[in-house]
């Protein structure tokens, strides 16, 4: 033998490995892994395996949410109603009493004590946060438990607690989707997004910000923007406000006016951006801490009265710590709002809500932070108006509640969508709020990797969520 054929027999001892059964054996698995992988992740196509049973459950998802966000909406604004009796939350506990802020607020903390004995009797499975059963038990969420959680928020939050009325639909939608996965034995990475467009939906559906709701969904619940997701998150979410809107009002949540671009405006997002990521920093940890120091045992029902107790007391002076915060953020936007008040706001506000949050009373975080924004942009509004005046005050408060959100939930791209649909407007802020989003924003995930929706994760757990928010190929 010579020449070419030479060569290569030469070099095939010298340097090619010999296969053996087990080898090929061991390529053949790796092939099937690949496979399984593939089946298992979201069908991007309607021809792939299992495509249909997992595109009727996305619209299933987003019915049920759509509908649930409806009904619970509307039992949040009949308890509202009946408890606080006026046009809003604000403006009735203005010239309600003293006893009757005292007394609501008792039996706000009352009902969440015995409501939380309740529910923790309710499963022994898994928690009934969001964001943890996403990232680390594949969306699984126990049902009964979260509903009930849900109807719980609904009920305090309308007597007048400091957290968020988006919580509740949230988690209906979440639970819904999971019990729709289970139907379909849906992959877990197939399930894990598909409770994270539950979530989104419901959210879209309570706020009618169907664009802002699939993005939230992926940006902060999922903890990734893929092209292949945003088609779930889209429908489920499109579906959810679609069908809530035969119950509740179409239109913005926020009534401002088009405010003009400025250059003021603008170098002032550059320089407020980064206060606001510093403040979203303390907010998150402070969340964090309120949240591993929550009560256990039998302190479940003192401490959440006490809380709500004291929240009451101090409602009598400032009505504008009740609730969600979407009045006094409404009032901000528009310029209403005094510099000495939105000062002392800026500290009982958010700590209303962190008493809450710590004492156990269950609500979302997505509008007080808002509101925490909202105050902060508008008192540096008021600083900024002094060394340049010109500015409407109101922009300097959309400005501020936009970076405060994002710094806050490191979803800087649902922010400024959500902020252009929940006020109506596109244009007129685009430019100061995408710089003020994307200073704070950094600035917050440079200090601290959590955001409020991940604040209760140990460093053990935050590698988990991320390596758990990586999705799979498909």
């Amino acid at each position: 033998m010579s020449g070419p054929d030479a060569l290569l027999a030469q070099l095939g001892r010298d340097a090619l490995p010999v296969l053996s059964a087990q080898d090929i054996g061991n390529d053949r698995l790796g092939e099937l892994d690949q496979l399984q992988d593939s089946a298992d992740a979201v069908p991007p196509t309607l021809t792939r395996p299992g495509a249909a049973g997992f595109w009727m459950a996305v619209a299933l998802t987003g019915l049920s949410a759509g509908i649930a966000a409806a009904v619970l909406t509307r039992l949040l604004q009949l308890i509202q109603h009946l408890i606080w009796p006026g046009p809003d939350l604000l403006q009735a506990a203005s010239t309600a009493s003293a006893w009757h802020h005292i007394l609501v607020l008792l039996g706000a903390g009352l009902l969440t004590g015995a409501g939380q004995i309740v529910i923790h009797r309710l499963s022994s499975a898994n928690g009934i946060d969001i964001s943890e059963a996403i990232s680390l038990f594949a969306g699984r969420l126990p049902t009964w438990r979260t509903l009930a959680s849900a109807l719980l928020s609904v009920l305090v939050v309308g007597m007048g607690a400091s957290l968020g009325r988006e919580g509740s639909p949230k988690q209906a939608g979440a639970v819904m989707a999971n019990v729709f996965a289970d139907r379909g034995a849906l992959s877990d990475e197939q399930r894990r997004l598909l409770v994270a467009c539950g979530a989104g939906a419901g959210m879209a559906a309570a706020y009618g910000v169907p664009l802002g709701g699939a993005l939230f969904a992926l940006e902060v619940l999922r903890g990734v923007l893929a092209l292949r997701l945003v088609l779930p998150a889209l429908l489920a979410s499109a579906i959810a406000t679609g069908v809530s809107w035969l119950a509740l009002p179409n239109a913005p949540t926020y009534l401002i006016p088009s405010y003009p671009l400025s250059v003021s405006i603008v170098i002032w997002a550059l320089l407020a951006g980064p206060i606001a990521g510093l403040v979203a920093v303390v907010y998150v940890r402070a969340i964090a801490w309120a949240d591993r120091n929550k009560p256990t045992g039998w302190l479940r029902v003192l401490a959440p009265i006490m809380a709500l107790g004291l929240i009451g007391v101090v409602s009598i002076a400032y009505p504008q710590i009740l609730g969600n915060g979407k009045d006094i953020t409404q009032l901000a936007f528009t310029n209403q709002v005094a510099p000495m008040l939105l000062l002392a706001l800026l500290v009982l506000k958010p700590a209303a809500t962190l008493l809450c949050l710590g004492s156990g009373v269950p609500g979302g975080l997505f509008t007080p932070s808002l509101t925490l924004g909202a105050l902060l942009g508008g008192l540096l509004g008021y600083a900024w108006a002094g060394f340049w005046p010109g500015v409407p005050p109101g922009l300097f408060a959309l400005i501020g509640a936009g970076a405060v959100l994002a710094a806050s939930t490191h979803g800087p791209i649902s922010a400024v969508v959500l902020m252009i649909e929940l006020t109506g407007h596109d244009r007129s802020f685009i430019l100061p709020l995408v710089l003020a989003v994307g200073t704070a924003t950094l600035v917050a995930r440079t200090i601290e990797r959590r955001s409020i929706y991940d604040a209760r994760f140990t460093e053990k757990k935050l590698v988990e969520l991320q390596q758990q928010r990586a999705p799979s190929a498909s």
